[in-house]
């Protein structure tokens, strides 16, 4: 079965780096590139001075996997779910016999406890693991059927082209339920998860807060967010080009996007299909600022 021999493969592309920079020294992008169902691309910008948001997208000719995981507190949570959540699935849905809603429900639960293993055994050398976290947003497409599984306030969207007065427009639909603490029955839910901590959940500052915490097309996306966020501070873009990491989380928080088309008739791919056994990988860079750095 093609999911049993796609270890090897998974873990050499697990590593890899992709994309390029712009005039924005924090802004990272990946090309177009082909999936089964059409093509996707990838962009994200740092603003803390840990890259705290991660994303991947695993591809191959039978499925494809988004994931993105908006860490708080710190990048260690994020970093793990990017490292274990996709070997979890493709473990389970091969011993299942495919994808399914169970095989994505018992990965998230088998990362969640596979973290909770390494956070008991590194607090005594450092106990700020405690108190870190991450939001984990995955889309999976298999057999026709798109999966879309979230845990935290990241959104996934679907836009869909439609002809209103002879132009072309797009209508968004929305395709994930955020799991906020502003939401009453999600502070509810984590209270009754920590009932030995009265401050687990609190309002400061305007807002519902964990501990005080907060929790190609894509690069377009992305500059949309960051042009909005200047704007509400009275800037422009240009403005915040040069605000160095740390301090430019006062205007933004780190943001990731990946789009991914559905269309077929635009795969970019020769003879309009992916090669047999071709496994391709794309992640963001754990810290874009050390990336392009390093260069």
């Amino acid at each position: 079965m093609m999911l049993r021999s796609c270890c090897r493969p998974l873990e050499r592309c697990f590593a890899r780096r992709g994309g390029g920079g712009g005039s924005d020294g924090l802004l990272w992008h990946s090309d177009l590139k082909p999936h089964a169902s059409g093509d996707y691309s990838i962009a994200a910008v740092q603003a803390n001075s840990n890259m705290e948001d991660q994303s991947q997208v695993y591809t191959s000719p039978s499925v494809t996997y988004v994931g993105i995981y908006d860490g708080h507190g710190g990048p260690e949570a994020s970093r793990f779910v990017n490292k274990h959540l996709f070997p979890f699935m493709h473990k389970f849905a091969s011993e299942q016999g495919g994808l399914s809603v169970d095989v994505i429900k018992k990965a998230f639960n088998a990362t969640e406890e596979e973290f909770w293993h390494l956070v008991k055994r590194s607090l005594q050398v450092k106990p700020q693991i405690a108190s870190v976290g991450s939001c984990c947003l995955v889309g999976a497409i298999s057999n026709e059927v798109l999966y879309v599984a979230n845990l935290g306030d990241s959104r996934a969207v679907l836009g869909r082209k439609a002809n209103q007065d002879k132009r072309k427009s797009v209508i968004a639909e929305r395709l994930s339920t955020d799991h906020n603490v502003k939401v009453e029955e999600v502070r509810k839910e984590v209270e009754a998860l920590h009932p030995d901590d009265s401050q687990i959940v609190m309002f400061a500052r305007g807002c519902w807060r964990i501990k005080g915490i907060i929790q190609g097309i894509a690069k377009r996306l992305v500059r949309a967010a960051l042009n909005e966020a200047a704007r509400k501070k009275e800037l422009r873009y240009d403005d915040i080009k040069n605000v160095r990491k740390g301090v430019r989380r006062h205007i933004h928080d780190d943001i990731t996007v990946i789009v991914i088309y559905l269309d077929r008739h635009r795969r970019s791919f020769p003879n309009g299909r992916l090669k047999k056994n071709a496994i391709g990988c794309t992640y963001a860079p754990m810290d874009i600022y050390s990336l392009y750095t390093a260069d």
